[in-house]
């Protein structure tokens, strides 16, 4: 899920194949896909519209805030998807093992990854206008400049299957690795650090910035989201249901936290309710 231009927080349902839409304290929209298509990543374009991938149709998707869609075919399970420094979107291609850029008229140009069978899974535009993403089955951080060039940050932790990927308010991009149960934090030049999480089968999946300074995590497994600061203090909050599976998550037009849940529901994160 993502803040749109319009105010709005939007998200993709994945097993419906919809895209929904809510202003916060109102009733959720909802703008329906190909049933089939799987859309599972959206962030906001530099045209003003939300872009989405289509894991399962092999497809990019755009949606103006008034609700018209727009498809462009692509590679092999687009996932992560970002707007890039240079007015593009980026994408990364799971089954290919490349990531790709999309401009907003539809040329797609792919770049392969130097590692066959690296999986990679989230991407965000760094910095250093460059593209960083996480290579989910390499066990390792990329980098790639708005040309093409790929450089590849190996992890120190064995198998921990990193997924989200965001930039930190420190100037240096934060991970999670959903395998190995840990938050990290790498610099431009490739330095990384790990926090091992409390609870290491937790399963964090997806990490933003808040509106506090520090960086906000769900915990796919664990039924919670949490927070780390800068400085590596960690704080996790439990989820009221029970088997919630929260998955995405954002700063929400309202300074709240937002995730959404696999149970079928977005749940608010913040010290005081909704007004």
């Amino acid at each position: 899920m993502t803040t749109g231009p319009d105010g709005a927080l939007w998200f993709t349902m994945v097993h419906s194949g919809m895209i929904g839409r809510l202003v916060p304290g109102g009733e959720p929209a909802y703008h329906r896909l190909d049933p089939d298509s799987g859309p599972t990543v959206i962030t906001p374009g530099p045209d003003g519209a939300l872009w989405f991938t289509e894991y399962r149709a092999d497809r990019i998707g755009r949606i103006t805030t008034d609700g018209a869609v727009t498809e462009f075919a692509v590679g092999s399970g687009p996932f992560g998807i970002t707007t890039g420094p240079d007015g593009a979107l980026w994408f990364t291609e799971t089954a290919a093992d490349r990531i790709a850029r999309l401009t907003t008229d539809g040329q797609v140009t792919g770049f392969p990854l130097p590692r066959p069978g690296a999986f990679p899974s989230a991407i965000t535009a760094g910095p250093d206008d460059a593209l960083w993403f996480t290579m989910n089955q390499a066990n390792a951080v990329g980098r790639i400049t708005v040309d093409g060039a790929v450089t590849v940050h190996p992890l120190p932790t064995p198998a921990a299957a990193p997924v989200g990927i965001t930039a930190g308010p420190d100037g240096a991009l934060w991970f999670v690795a959903i395998a190995a149960g840990l938050t990290g934090r790498i610099t431009t030049d490739g330095q990384v650090r790990e926090f091992p999480l409390p609870d290491r089968a937790g399963r964090p999946h997806a990490i933003t910035p808040g509106a506090d300074g520090a960086l906000w995590f769900t915990e796919w497994g664990g039924n919670r989201v949490g927070s780390i600061t800068v400085d590596g203090e960690i704080t996790v909050h439990d989820l009221p249901t029970p088997g919630s599976e929260p998955h995405g998550i954002t700063l929400g037009p309202d300074g709240a936290l937002w995730t959404a849940l696999e149970s079928g529901a977005l749940a608010r994160i913040a010290p005081t309710p909704l007004p």
